[in-house]
């Protein structure tokens, strides 16, 4: 699915970007990289970032920090974010990553075949959504243009697909011979 938005890698490692980088190669899409927070929310606020692979622990912004500003602003709160963390889970960081809405939280060393199959699916996911809104704006543009359209009364129902059945009359429900008695 060709598309202007990419994948943006925000890590502070350049051997994990890299790693990376080279794991999601194969799909074809455009790919970004940050290495801080800060650079990560610049990016994302400029647009056009269709998915976001975040590492959790860096220097200065963390990535659930990146994550809870995204979620409070009306461009932002709807792309999907992949957590990293070589630190390993705890409790208190899946409760809050979910709790933020991320989309998944994944270990280092990340596996590239799993991670490939999780990045295609969100990313075309989201693309789809965008997609969809977009039709319904300019839907909605056409509405407000012709307001009359839609108060045209019905539509004249679609021939049947097998043009050779006649088309059904309203016939009298017939009288069953078991409740004559």
């Amino acid at each position: 699915m060709p598309s202007d938005a990419k994948i943006l890698i925000v890590d502070d490692h350049e051997d994990t970007l890299y790693a990376l980088e080279s794991a999601l190669a194969p799909l074809g899409y455009r790919l970004a990289r940050a290495t801080s927070g800060d650079e990560a929310l610049k990016q994302v606020l400029r647009g056009q970032v269709g998915l976001l692979l975040l590492d959790v622990r860096m220097p200065g912004v963390s990535g659930l920090d990146v994550v809870r500003y995204m979620r409070r602003v009306e461009q932002t709160q709807h792309i999907p974010v992949v957590l990293l963390t070589g630190f390993g889970t705890d409790q208190e960081l899946v409760s809050t990553a979910f709790g933020l809405g991320v989309a998944d939280l994944v270990m280092k060393p990340i596996d590239p075949w799993a991670l490939r199959t999780k990045v295609r699916y969100l990313y075309d996911a989201h693309q789809r959504h965008r997609a969809l809104e977009q039709e319904v704006r300019e839907l909605r543009a056409l509405i407000k243009e012709d307001p009359g359209a839609a108060d045209h009364g019905p539509r004249p129902g679609l021939p049947h697909p097998d043009a050779r059945v006649p088309p059904q009359r309203d016939i009298p429900a017939a009288t069953s011979t078991t409740d004559r008695t």
